[in-house]
């Protein structure tokens, strides 16, 4: 019989770890440069090498890992075995007694680091759990395959039922934005609502995931395709993940200056000639790639998508739950694509926030999962059917 223990969990990286990082950086193999690739804005063919340089620089001469790691610590967490996999789990408590359980759903490559500027913004109305992903951050190693979408969803039903929490809220971006749907759509009596952050990525599912809008102007269908060319040139990680991740894997597990490399490019923002570090905290950026050097999530967090992209599950589940969405960096188009017939009751546009909004502007991202879920506690319950 599986132990339904929650064991308290802080997190302490052995020193000889941070030593080791420390020399590896330092020993760095770099590949000869090519001649006019020295500007350190230009992401066209890649994260710019001398930008990459500056990053490993200060990763070994500036970033403070100890500090981070007392941050992390603020909030209770533990760990729990469901299914035979490891979970860890960050649970911030509310001092309120009446608080809503709200549980924070986060993808790739974030981490539950990606939620630590958000959480204090959340405390006065939420008791915040944060799971991390099968194969991510100390949920790891890995029990065994087969650990996709709809086994980690009902993971975190379980996990809620363990912590007291018969029902909750929930938020998600990326794949958290899977596992917060299914939740809904799996345990809809469970699932107060459901709040998701996107961007205008969504875009580029138009023509082969979702249909085009109708009416769309001669301009808005070249600005499609340009999203849609601009998301297939940004898709090698993906394929690599998807059918590969053995091979992605050993690089990232031996090469701290690789892994720094392939999560760091994913928080360029678009239209815009910021560095990641600009658009994000770098010491919070560097913390979430320390992370996935430390527990060598790199290689197991790649498992995650070849299990999804092999398991068959369809992309939306829908249910009858309250559901609000808030997309930054926003166009227009998105709500014609997403929502035609302005069915989401809770639409809100921001235009910053990017990606990972509780990196970027967690103040709005907190705000306005506040907002939403207080407009369904206003709700008659014949409307929350809806």
């Amino acid at each position: 019989m599986e132990n339904t223990a929650l064991t308290p969990f802080r997190v302490d990286i052995p020193q000889a770890d941070l030593d080791d990082l420390r020399d590896r950086l330092a020993h760095t193999r770099w590949p000869f440069p090519v001649p006019g690739r020295d500007d350190r804005t230009d992401f066209s063919r890649g994260i710019p090498p001398v930008y990459l340089k500056e990053l490993t620089e200060y990763w070994h001469d500036g970033f403070d890992w100890r500090a981070q790691e007392k941050k992390l610590n603020e909030h209770d967490q533990f760990t729990t075995v469901v299914d035979g996999q490891t979970f860890h789990v960050v649970h911030a408590r509310s001092a309120n007694p009446g608080a809503t359980p709200l549980v924070l759903n986060h993808g790739w490559p974030g981490s539950f680091v990606e939620y630590q500027r958000l959480v204090p913004l959340l405390t006065d109305e939420f008791h915040v759990v944060i799971p991390s992903l099968p194969g991510f951050g100390f949920s790891t190693p890995l029990s065994g395959t087969g650990w996709e979408l709809a086994r980690t969803t009902d993971a975190y039903a379980e996990i809620m039922t363990r912590l007291g929490y018969e029902r909750f809220a929930a938020h998600g971006t990326d794949i958290g934005s899977g596992t917060t749907a299914r939740l809904a759509a799996l345990y809809p009596e469970r699932v107060i609502g459901t709040h998701i952050g996107s961007d205008p990525r969504l875009l580029g599912f138009l023509g082969d995931k979702f249909p085009f809008p109708e009416g769309l102007s001669d301009d808005e269908i070249a600005h499609v395709e340009a999203v849609r060319a601009e998301d297939a040139a940004d898709h090698g990680y993906l394929l690599m993940q998807d059918h590969r991740p053995d091979t992605i894997g050993a690089a990232l597990t031996d090469s701290p200056v690789g892994q720094l490399a392939w999560i760091t490019e994913k928080f360029k923002t678009r239209g815009d000639h910021r560095t990641p570090d600009e658009s994000v905290d770098r010491d919070q950026l560097l913390a979430n790639v320390s992370l996935y050097w430390f527990t060598r999530s790199g290689a197991s967090s790649a498992q995650f998508y070849y299990e999804s992209e092999h398991s068959g599950l369809d992309l939306v589940m829908a249910s009858g739950v309250p559901t609000g969405w808030a997309v930054f960096d926003t166009h227009p188009l998105v709500r014609r694509a997403m929502d035609p017939g302005n069915a989401i009751g809770h639409w809100s546009e921001f235009a910053e926030g990017g990606h990972f909004p509780a990196m970027e502007e967690p103040e709005l991202l907190a705000d306005d999962i506040r907002a939403f879920f207080r407009g369904i506690s206003r709700m008659r319950p014949e409307e929350i059917s809806r």
